[in-house]
């Protein structure tokens, strides 16, 4: 069966229940981290390099401190060794990237904070930060991206994988593809800026931000601080859109607990869109090539993936999807490369599908381009190297509905109808193209805990340090305790995103809902096991509690994920998700079929996507509504990856062009006409209690390639760079 994930509520999506929080986000009264009003709250602004690599000689801050409300400024110069140096997250510490805030004279990249200042307004504090002269000496011209002088490339040795003889296979097969892909660097550009609000009262900090991982911020944060883990807490609600950018720590929040440290009262730093840029990561540019070879009958017998990654000086970062793509299909002789290239650039990081949009992106339109040499239905041809074990260490998924994705998704699309020749499909000035692409995200799940509190009137409270970024936290935490103990959905009431709640994983790789669920079910089964009903159905459990005499019953579970060998990083903030294709005995993933429809018009050269559909398996699907929302929204963020968003980088200095949203490309309503999201119904109990694979990413992989292919099918010409624009058809 198939459920249609339209906007319009089916049957299935009127019995499930709706937001949780969406009447307090629509009226105003969700309070994100900069709404918290503090009393006597200074405001803080930074002041950001404008050289893309050099040394600073010297401030000038006269002008700056005469600014009526200025409090304080921070510079190296001022700030000492308050904060520590202490790794990234990439060298297994906390923070996003290793350049100390403010910590010396250099200057590594464009964007980078040189200075803070603290003034009674924001406006006096941006006043005088626009007052603030830096005397630099620069550096010889910045490698601001792949391609210049000076940017240093470096094998990642670790991420290489290879099976059989590739180099042999490729020699001998009739059918081969050889090709070139790049994508280009992309921000992830969230509604809410990235704020800091840190106050403190003695030596106890409380910080508001908006984040991904509260107790990455609390531990990474002490080491920064040289303090106790003990004397922070971190408090984010909501959040108003992160998509990887407010996963972990990054260096302003230790700049902003120093500033209200030695003015004795509440800090509030909000970055501007333009510094968000820069604050934090972003998907760093790549560049693939991509080899194939095939038998007549469409059988793989030879696939190479070599992948270019851009990363900065400071940290070697690199997604290296490689090692997903390479396990997607059958094929005997494989072998897979992973690159970075070090330039003058700040540190990227996660974006939504961060590795797996664009080395899919490569992958699913070289294997279009395959079908198109052996003259096969681009279907038709993932059918027949679809496989139930992966070809590096012969693991069995643990399941794998992508063909029935597929044939759904086609029935729905009328794929039938398409015409094989490219430019064979017009309607009047318009050449309409059909293109297909495979989805793929790794079944992902971390340690975490839960507690729940079960009353005798039937009120129930469910906690953990998880987050709302929209995905539907807290509608998902309601409804597996109302689930799992038997009662009205509107009785239960969830707190997350604090620190001072019991720990879970990072909301990141689509990891939250098959992480959290399973210890929230657990909490409940210790429910059951306190009132002596181990095992009982919901339905017995209020009148069990109702015999017990009991007034509260209240259980505290942790869970640790399959593939992670103790709980401990739980409880100092690394819990890092575990799965896909780095587990000992299995492979999992959700996948899905993307299917698109462009049009191109003849003259002009327009490009639009008047309608996608996508189905998808991703094992138990707890909430239709928020599921829908994943994955049309991912969707959609996919044909703004593919034709919109680029940004664009000056050579001279690695500065960013287009760092707003007047100039940053990104869909409108009038781009967006007809997406429809269909869920294949999948059971897979093996990848976590909950039966979860998590639908925050799919959504966005592999519409770029499908609307790559059927640019091609409607054109005839074959364009492997992101994003594709109508100057490239001219």
């Amino acid at each position: 069966m198939t459920k249609s994930l339209t906007p319009a509520p089916d049957a299935a999506s009127d019995r499930t229940p709706q937001r949780y929080e969406g009447r307090a986000k629509v009226t105003g009264e969700a309070h994100y981290p900069s709404d918290v009003r503090l009393p006597r709250t200074a405001h803080a602004y930074l002041h950001v390099s404008r050289i893309g690599r050099g040394t600073i000689r010297s401030f000038d801050l006269a002008q700056a401190r005469a600014v009526p409300g200025v409090i304080d400024i921070l510079t190296h110069e001022t700030l000492g060794e308050d904060i520590r140096q202490t790794p990234a997250m990439y060298q297994g510490g906390y923070i996003s990237d290793s350049v100390r805030p403010l910590g010396s004279a250099e200057v590594a990249y464009w964007g980078q904070p040189l200075a803070m200042v603290v003034a009674e307004t924001f406006e006096a504090a941006r006043e005088a930060s626009n007052r603030i002269n830096v005397t630099y000496h620069p550096h010889p011209a910045p490698s601001a991206d792949m391609g210049s002088e000076g940017a240093v490339t470096q094998a990642l040795e670790p991420m290489n994988l290879a099976v059989g003889n590739f180099e042999v296979a490729y020699a001998a097969a009739p059918v081969r593809i050889d090709a070139d892909y790049s994508t280009p660097t992309q921000h992830q550009n969230p509604i809410e800026l990235f704020a800091t609000q840190c106050v403190w009262e003695g030596d106890r900090l409380t910080v508001h931000e908006p984040s991904q991982y509260v107790n990455n911020v609390k531990f990474g944060l002490a080491e920064q601080l040289g303090i106790e883990p003990e004397r922070i807490r971190v408090v984010s609600p909501y959040v108003g859109g992160a998509f990887g950018s407010k996963g972990f720590l990054t260096q302003r929040t230790a700049l902003v607990a120093i500033a209200a440290k030695r003015l004795g009262r509440p800090v509030k730093l909000v970055a501007t869109r333009e510094q968000g840029f820069t604050v934090s990561g972003y998907r760093a540019e790549t560049r693939h090539r991509v080899q194939l070879a095939a038998t007549r009958d469409g059988r793989l017998v030879a696939l190479r993936q070599e992948g270019w990654e851009l990363t900065s000086r400071a940290d070697s970062v690199a997604m290296g999807a490689a090692s997903m793509t390479a396990r997607l299909y059958a094929c005997p002789n494989v072998s897979v490369r992973v690159n970075t290239v070090s330039a003058d650039r700040s540190t990227p990081g996660f974006m939504r599908g961060p590795g797996e949009v664009p080395y899919g992106f490569a992958l699913e339109t070289a294997l279009d381009e395959l079908a198109t040499a052996l003259d096969m239905d681009p279907i038709e041809l993932r059918r027949i190297n679809d496989t139930r074990t992966e070809p590096i260490g012969g693991l069995p998924y643990t399941s794998r509905s992508l063909m029935r994705c597929f044939d759904e998704a086609a029935a729905r699309f009328r794929w039938g109808e398409r015409t094989k020749p490219p430019g064979s499909m017009r309607e009047g000035d318009w050449r309409i193209g059909w293109g297909c692409a495979t989805a793929f995200y790794p079944a992902y799940a971390g340690n975490a805990s839960a507690r729940v509190r079960l009353s005798a009137d039937g009120r129930v409270h469910v906690s953990s340090a998880g987050h709302e970024l929209g995905q539907g936290m807290y509608t998902m935490m309601a409804q597996v305790a109302a689930e799992q103990l038997g009662v009205p959905f509107e009785q239960v009431t969830v707190s997350l995103g604090d620190s001072d709640l019991p720990p879970a994983v990072v909301a990141g790789g689509s990891s939250s809902t098959a992480s959290v669920a399973p210890a929230i079910m657990a909490a409940c089964d210790a429910i059951r096991r306190r009132l002596g009903i181990e095992g009982a159905s919901p339905s017995e459990i209020m009148p069990a509690m109702k015999a017990s005499g009991r007034g509260v019953v209240e259980e505290l579970a942790e869970v640790r994920a399959h593939g992670v060998d103790s709980i401990a990083g739980l409880y100092r903030g690394k819990a890092v998700p575990s799965g896909g294709v780095h587990l000992p005995d299995r492979v999992q993933f959700a996948l899905g079929a993307q299917l698109v429809e462009v049009r191109v018009h003849a003259r002009t050269h327009e490009i639009r996507v008047p309608r996608a559909v996508g189905a998808f398996a991703a094992g138990r699907i707890i909430n239709p509504r928020t599921a829908h929302g994943q994955l049309v929204g991912g969707m959609i963020w996919g044909i703004s990856s593919a034709l919109h968003e680029h940004t664009e980088i000056d050579p001279r200095n690695g500065s960013y062009i287009n760092a707003n949203l007047a100039d940053y490309l990104l869909p409108v309503n009038a781009d967006i006409v007809d997406v429809e999201a269909l869920m294949v119904e999948e059971e897979d109990p093996l990848v976590n209690r909950a039966g979860v694979k998590g639908v925050g990413e799919i959504g966005v992989v592999g519409v770029a390639a499908a609307i790559s292919n059927a640019v091609f099918h409607a054109t005839g010409q074959r364009l492997r760079d992101l994003p594709i624009r109508l100057e490239h058809l001219m």
